[in-house]
């Protein structure tokens, strides 16, 4: 499998979907606010789901014990379930269960947002493990992919408050001063931030981050090495062949 072509295209697809659907708002003449309009008619990560799907049986999972569509609510511990974008269940044994998630626009207002859902679904599902509610095989891999549009806004320095006490100096690029600072670190670079802490706090066994333009062709970029799409194809094949052979 060409990891780098399927990974060009999805992505591509990725950016297709979302400008078509668009596209039919507009010529309907009910366009959702902000860029809302582009996701609210369907998943648009359906090409990263199918090539994930495709490593996962090139490892020798069953193509039936892995779900994208259908049945991907999982138990949780704070709540009944959660519905997941992708798991793998085998013999009775939660293998796999992911999430993708992407951000284009209003990056300030939904960075946060993310980051509390990562941190949610991951403590509630870890939880439920401990419990007992997904078998007693090895312990599933949970791992969570992020796609972030390429843009100008991503890259500049960020602003932080601190009225009361200071901000972790890892957000910081120099000494704040006041209620407010321009020298934090950007966008992507707190994205990498809580991508690398989810899984140093084990909180996720592998996480990606991916920054893709907006265009015809877009351009896919990997900012950082320990979050690369590589790797995470790694993680996922090892763990694969891991559960195969614990199961024989």
């Amino acid at each position: 499998m060409d990891i780098e072509k399927r990974l060009q295209d999805a992505v591509q697809r990725f950016w297709d979907g979302r400008n078509k659907n668009f596209e039919k708002q507009k010529e309907s003449g009910k366009i959702d606010a902000g860029t809302r309009g582009a996701v609210t008619a369907g998943t648009q990560m359906g090409a990263l789901e199918v090539l994930i799907v495709d490593v996962l049986c090139e490892a020798g999972l069953k193509s039936l014990d892995v779900k994208t569509r259908t049945g991907l609510e999982l138990p949780g511990y704070y709540r009944p379930e959660k519905k997941w974008d992708l798991i793998v269940v085998s013999e009775g044994q939660l293998v796999l269960a992911m999430e993708f998630k992407s951000m284009a626009g209003s990056f300030g207002k939904n960075l946060n947002n993310r980051s509390e859902e990562a941190l949610g679904s991951a403590t509630c599902l870890w939880t439920a493990y401990r419990e007992g509610r997904f078998g007693t095989a090895v312990a599933p891999f949970l791992g969570y992919l992020f796609l972030l549009e390429d843009h100008p806004m991503v890259h500049a320095p960020k602003g932080y408050a601190e009225p009361y006490f200071a901000v972790d100096p890892v957000f910081k690029t120099g000494e704040g001063r006041g209620r407010r600072s321009a020298s934090g670190v950007s966008y992507v670079k707190r994205f990498e931030i809580l991508c690398r802490r989810l899984v140093l706090e084990r909180l996720y066994t592998a996480t990606c981050l991916l920054l893709a333009t907006n265009e015809n062709p877009t351009q896919v970029r990997q900012p950082a090495d320990d979050l690369s799409f590589q790797r995470f194809v790694a993680g996922l094949r090892g763990h694969a062949r891991t559960f195969l052979e614990c199961q024989r």
